[in-house]
């Protein structure tokens, strides 16, 4: 990504030579190394279900909360707070604090010995990644000019499938070779150990740099970001559709390699290699597959993109992810499910773009919170919770094939996504907040 040098007074500010060139991409690096630890801490304990629910004598429905609930509960609510402190104070101290907390949570979880105690350190885990992803967004959209954003936010949202592959792979591998605690010890001391190398190399540029009369040092309350947003249909049906996508995104995340497992008869190890791969290769292409069509459609004029572009994929998502799953072996799944999960990411980089552009710079941090509660309170609390629950349900039924028909009814959430989204598109270039 080439540096850009327009600026409202046609120059090229002090600030923007710290945060250009070399120096941009480097922190970017830095900013995706952190959000894969992020994904390793937060996903490595869907591939550790298997031996964590053996040895602790554990339902799916307690799987379900103890992966979703339990994480989600303080990780939404006290996003906001930390993200109005991010509007005003350094969003790189934030940042650097909390992937402390969150590594030093996750080598807790390999300490545990009960169901309550796992509760419990996954909800620190929560805590401290509250403040790992809005001030990142904000950060992205300080360093990147407005036609290089989404594909600068799809670049950071790299850190999803490459730390959800690491974390089942790591794991897998791990659990097999030693146990389910050395794998969550490992990773928490891992993120401690890269906390300070952030802290050093990523610095905190001038909020608003690239936006022209937008830019302000005035900070703003979170009552007058709601008040903005309130004004903004496409920010809200954009939150509400990207929880469905997630509620399905997040389940699956979870419930993947237990389905290998029990449906294909696959070792621990074997699994967390299959579903690593495919999350590897299909996360990385439709991310950023949909952060370049997003941009191309910014270039062209065209904010309606932003919710078109992901719509469309959510609709393509269901008859491969019908294929998939019902898949007779294995191999037959994991190459059809590859597309699925490439479409089904598509939607970061023009959606988490287009967030960052419905308010002003000094509200993103705050607004790109609001955002994250919804979509992550509804997709990791709920999501994850609801296929486990569907699946206990129909145990009696279907045996171990339980799991495979709750994935199935949960696609389902892709069409409600898509709807939402598309409804979007329709006030999204009212409702963009332009500089110039």
């Amino acid at each position: 990504m080439h540096d850009s040098k327009s600026t409202e007074s046609g120059s090229v500010t002090d600030s923007q030579k710290q945060t250009g060139g070399n120096s941009r991409t480097v922190v970017l690096i830095m900013l995706v190394l952190v959000y894969t630890f992020n994904f390793i801490d937060r996903q490595i304990i869907g591939i550790l279900a298997v031996p964590i629910k053996a040895d602790l004598h554990l339902t799916d429905t307690q799987l379900g909360l103890m992966g979703g609930l339990a994480f989600a509960l303080f990780y939404t609510s006290l996003g906001i707070p930390i993200a109005w402190l991010a509007d005003r104070k350094s969003r790189t101290w934030i940042m650097t604090g909390a992937l402390v907390v969150w590594s030093a949570m996750t080598a807790a979880c390999g300490l545990v010995t009960n169901f309550t105690q796992l509760f419990l350190a996954r909800l620190g885990v929560g805590v401290g990644e509250a403040g790992g992803v809005a001030p990142a967004y904000s950060l992205i959209a300080d360093y990147f000019p407005q036609e290089q954003r989404a594909r600068a936010l799809s670049a950071y949202s790299f850190g999803i499938p490459i730390g959800s592959a690491i974390g089942i792979v790591f794991g897998g591998v791990v659990a097999t070779l030693i146990d389910w605690r050395t794998a969550f010890i490992a990773v928490g001391l891992m993120g401690i150990l890269i906390a300070p190398l952030f802290r050093l190399i990523v610095k905190e540029p001038k909020r608003g740099q690239y936006d022209g009369k937008l830019a302000t040092t005035e900070a703003a309350s979170i009552l007058d970001v709601l008040k903005v947003l309130s004004k903004k249909p496409a920010f809200w049906l954009l939150a509400v559709g990207a929880s469905c996508s997630s509620m399905m995104g997040y389940g699956l995340f979870f419930w993947l390699p237990s389905f290998f497992v029990r449906t294909y008869h696959l070792t621990l190890l074997h699994a967390s290699l299959t579903f690593g791969a495919i999350l590897l290769v299909g996360g990385l292409v439709g991310i950023w597959m949909g952060g370049w069509l997003a941009d191309r459609s910014a270039r062209a004029g065209k904010k309606t993109g932003y919710a078109l572009i992901p719509a469309t994929a959510f609709v393509l998502t269901v008859p491969f992810f019908l294929g998939g799953i019902l898949a007779p072996s294995y191999a037959m799944a994991m190459t059809v499910l590859l597309v699925p999960v490439a479409l089904g990411l598509m939607w970061l980089g023009p959606v988490l773009s287009a967030v960052q552009h419905l308010v002003a710079p000094n509200m993103r941090s705050t607004a790109s919170a609001i955002f994250l509660f919804i979509n992550n309170l509804i997709g990791i609390g709920a999501g994850t919770a609801l296929l486990g629950m569907l699946s206990d349900g129909l145990r009696a039924q279907f045996g171990d094939d339980a799991l495979r028909y709750s994935i199935l009814a949960g696609t389902s959430f892709y069409i409600a996504a898509a709807v939402l989204f598309w409804l979007a598109s329709k006030t999204l270039d009212r409702d963009w907040v332009r500089g110039e």
